[in-house]
């Protein structure tokens, strides 16, 4: 019959990590289907799982082994054999307390194998002893009688029963013999197997140079690009810094505007005294005054305003926005320096009338 399946569930398999005998390696990318299998010619159980076609999980189930869980949905055994230790996560509960059920329930059969296999092989010895003991004896009893016919007339039965028995140590001697080139072959792949474990143990250890080469790797970009993002930091407070002073810029504007809107309600008071000739001669000295006070004014303005033209030459690669409203003061401003030196040269000429 072979090996046949006696219980299927699936999991996601992982073994423990040579290295470090601590940290869980996936030995499948995704859930696959862990079996149970019986071998009748042997009288074994094992544990196998296949992803694709490789073989991540062939582990012959001994008396000793243990089946834990280690949480909720994940269970461990230690397999001697293939020196690893494997572990199975489950989708829920329930396939856990399953599979670990049943690894019990095959860990005793395997032991009550076991058992009757040792009381086979101590049977056999005895047997083998006591068919040595009555050798002699049925050799005696053989010259005694006389030939094998006079024998099998006379001591039928005892020796039916010895021939019963030796045919059965001749089975057991067979089936010895059969076991031990089983154990041979199992000791090689065995060997084999541990082969495969010390190739892959040094491949691992090669990737684990590599591994800690590119994190070597990855440390120092890291620390690359945190210094970057510091100056990146840096710039964006100096931009910030730059818009506080744009927004300064921008409140001393506004506030220059205020001043030319009330100077532009004291040109028109200036104009309506302009209209009353009579009061003019006698608030023309007054007026004469206030006009150099307006010049002066003026002056501080122009100067004022070159000023602010200077400082809005340098804000005009920071803030563009600004060149079109600084553009409309300025043609603001010169149209009322314009009509402050018409209203003065219409003073003048009035003046000179009178």
């Amino acid at each position: 019959m072979g090996e046949q399946p006696i219980f299927t569930t699936r999991a996601h398999v992982f073994q423990i990590d040579p290295s470090t005998k601590k940290n869980w390696v996936p030995a499948s990318k995704q859930a696959v289907t862990v079996s149970y299998f019986y071998d009748s010619t042997r009288n074994s159980y094992r544990i196998i799982s296949v992803d694709g076609a490789k073989v991540i999980i062939n582990s012959t189930i001994t008396p000793n082994m243990t089946f834990t869980k280690t949480s909720q949905k994940f269970g461990q055994w230690a397999d001697s054999r293939a020196n690893t230790v494997f572990g199975l996560g489950f989708s829920s509960e329930q396939q856990l307390t399953k599979f670990a059920e049943k690894f019990q329930e095959v860990k005793e059969a395997a032991k009550l194998a076991r058992d009757r296999s040792q009381e086979k092989i101590e049977t056999s010895s005895n047997h083998s002893q006591e068919s040595g003991r009555e050798t002699p004896s049925s050799t005696r009893a053989s010259s005694v009688n006389g030939t094998d016919d006079e024998k099998a007339c006379h001591g039928g039965p005892a020796d039916a029963h010895l021939k019963s028995e030796n045919d059965k140590l001749k089975i057991a001697l067979a089936q010895s013999s059969s076991n031990v080139k089983k154990w041979e072959t199992e000791l090689q792949t065995l060997r084999e197997s541990n082969a495969r474990l010390t190739s892959a143990l040094q491949e691992s250890a090669a990737s684990v140079e590599h591994w800690k080469k590119q994190f070597s790797e990855c440390k120092e970009e890291n620390d690359q690009l945190r210094n970057k993002i510091e100056e990146l930091e840096e710039q964006c407070n100096e931009i910030n810094k730059e818009k506080e002073r744009n927004a300064q810029l921008n409140r001393r504007l506004q506030e220059l505007e205020s001043e030319l809107q009330d100077k532009e309600l004291e040109l028109e008071d200036l104009r309506k005294q302009g209209e009353i000739i009579p009061q003019l001669m006698t608030e023309c000295e007054s007026v004469s005054q206030k006009l150099q006070v307006a010049e002066k004014k003026n002056r501080d303005l122009e100067e004022k305003v070159r000023t602010l033209r200077t400082d809005v030459e340098e804000s005009k690669q920071r803030q563009n926005s600004l060149k079109t409203e600084l553009k409309n003061f300025l043609d603001v401003l010169d149209g009322k320096i314009d009509e402050l030196h018409d209203f003065r040269q219409g003073l003048s000429k009035l003046g000179v009338d009178n």
